[in-house]
């Protein structure tokens, strides 16, 4: 399981099955079109910081967790890669060239995570490349592709594979200050769900 997207949510020596009601993971209805937001520009509107409310599922085993925390969707200064000594001007500049005109964001997230009895601090960061039609291109820190992202309807699906095993999300906008993520992972050794809510954080005024 990729590092950022949180540990593997699998209890270790001595950890016990969490008592709670567990989700069924084939449960999620198609989305309502009348409880959809639709988001025209995907980074304009994921930029600024959100809390962050996960909780995660060993399917198999019905183990569970949760993961309660921030995250922050800020713009990084992209590093001009080398190149010749002259090189064009007209030429677009640094990582963003792929992706459009847009500036990169840093998704960062750092929180608590707890499995069983145990409570630890967590932290992921990705970064969100935007497109100039509004889309954008997910990465992860170092540069791998994660996954596009499109929320012009509100709702978007998309798929990332990772050695054997595949990661399915499941992207809906509630509203101007909230969306959610599902990550359902399927592989030979693993079968788990991740469930996030995201709620904007909305600074005090001046």
């Amino acid at each position: 399981m990729p590092t950022e997207l949180g540990p593997d949510p699998r209890p270790g020596p001595g950890l016990t099955p969490d008592p709670r009601p567990l989700p069924d993971p084939d449960a999620d209805p198609e989305p309502d079109p009348t409880r959809l937001h639709p988001v025209p520009d995907a980074a304009a509107f994921l930029a600024g910081r959100w809390t962050v409310e996960r909780s995660l599922l060993d399917v198999r085993t019905g183990a569970c967790g949760s993961f309660r925390g921030t995250a922050d969707f800020r713009p990084v200064q992209p590093t001009a890669p080398a190149g010749p000594a002259d090189p064009d001007p007209a030429a677009p500049a640094g990582p963003t060239a792929p992706f459009g005109t847009g500036a990169v964001l840093l998704h960062a997230e750092e929180g608590e995570l707890t499995w069983g009895a145990t409570v630890t601090r967590a932290s992921r960061t990705l970064r969100l490349c935007p497109r100039p039609d509004g889309t954008a291109d997910v990465t992860f820190a170092d540069g791998r592709p994660f996954h596009d992202l499109d929320l012009r309807t509100g709702h978007w699906t998309t798929r990332h594979p990772c050695a054997q095993d595949l990661y399915g999300g499941t992207f809906t906008v509630r509203s101007a200050d909230e969306w959610h993520l599902r990550w359902q992972v399927n592989g030979p050794a693993k079968t788990q769900l991740l469930r996030s809510v995201y709620r904007r954080v909305h600074r005090p005024a001046d």
